[in-house]
């Protein structure tokens, strides 16, 4: 049994606390906000510890869950470390390349699991499109085509201090097309405009983007951003290859369809959003987590994953500013 601390309640914390409560050989030990209230409310709901510090919370369990805003993040990888608790940390690593390479660089000799919530990975969907990809059933991959689009925009206040689409939304898909491709993107352009809400703009932000990736043996990944698309949250990933195509398309509540005078094929609406369509990967994810915890191997998304998706995201936020292709060398050398 590996006794978790959860670091955040907040609505994803909500959702990880669920999570670990359901899982198989997993304990929610103790839970820690600085938000006192939403912390109360998620231990009466588990019957597990409300922490007065995140430093207790570490203390009291084999494993942390770090579920906290984002600026936040290093600062609770590097604590845990230092304690000798394998950790699971929730995308990005921080907003800052930099402050990702220093905590790197604090991690060196670290032997515990440290595993970044890129959940995507573990959609059954995607990763049954991807292992089929690597088996050959499309021949030689030569396209990725990742559509992710919202289905509303977030709050003001969030967008903010979200450190950009890039960053904040896309970075997901950044570590998907990696993952997808099984190369490493050499080249990116990025493009975008405000046309949800022209006033993100004053941001230096955009609600809708497109970008193009190519790796050396040139292999092309396009990804489609939008921060609101009318009829759900959108998720889609296509893998074309020289024999054929491999599709992981959106959820459903249920997949019947209606036709009548007015229309053919209706079907539900797509789920809410990203804890409704991707519970299973949320659960997998953390299952995989476990099972390395217990294991002692290295998770199937590391923090170098974390690091090179923040990297892609930096690549894409210089191509939009100059209007060019960016090298990824440029952002790493």
């Amino acid at each position: 049994m590996t006794r978790i601390a959860l670091l955040g309640c907040g609505r994803i914390g909500k959702m990880h606390a669920a999570t670990i409560v359901r899982a198989e050989g997993a304990e929610l030990a103790a839970v820690y906000d600085p938000v006192t209230a939403a912390a109360e409310e998620t231990g009466r709901r588990h019957g597990c510890t409300v922490a007065a510090s995140a430093e207790e919370a570490i203390t009291l369990a084999d494993a942390v869950l770090i579920a906290t805003s984002t600026p936040t993040h290093a600062d609770l990888i590097e604590a845990s470390a230092r304690a000798g608790k394998a950790v699971f940390c929730e995308k990005p690593i921080d907003l800052s390349l930099a402050r990702v390479v220093a905590c790197r660089k604090a991690l060196a000799g670290f032997t515990r699991p440290v595993q970044i919530g890129f959940n995507r990975r573990f959609d059954p969907g995607h990763r049954a499109a991807r292992d089929a990809a690597r088996a050959g059933e499309i021949g030689d991959l030569q396209q990725v085509i990742i559509t992710s689009r919202d289905p509303g925009l977030a709050p003001r206040d969030y967008l903010k201090v979200s450190g950009g689409i890039f960053r904040d939304m896309t970075i997901h898909d950044f570590d998907l097309a990696r993952f997808m491709l099984g190369e490493e993107p050499v080249e990116v352009f990025a493009t975008g405009s405000a046309l949800v809400d022209p006033t993100l703009a004053e941001l230096n932000d955009v609600d809708s983007t497109m970008i193009v990736m190519r790796t050396a043996s040139g292999r092309l990944c396009h990804i489609n951003n939008s921060r609101a698309a009318a009829y759900g949250y959108d998720q889609r990933v296509e893998l074309f290859g020289s024999k054929g195509m491999l599709i992981s398309g959106n959820r459903r509540a249920h997949q019947v369809e209606r036709f009548n005078a007015s229309s053919t094929g209706a079907g539900e609406p797509y789920l809410d959003f990203f804890i409704e369509r991707y519970v299973e990967a949320f659960e997998l994810g953390l299952q995989s987590f476990l099972r390395c915890v217990a294991e002692s191997r290295t998770p199937d998304v590391t923090f170098d994953d974390g690091e090179k998706a923040l990297v892609l995201a930096e690549a894409a936020i210089r191509s939009r500013a100059e209007g060019r292709f960016v090298n990824v060398a440029e952002i790493t050398g």
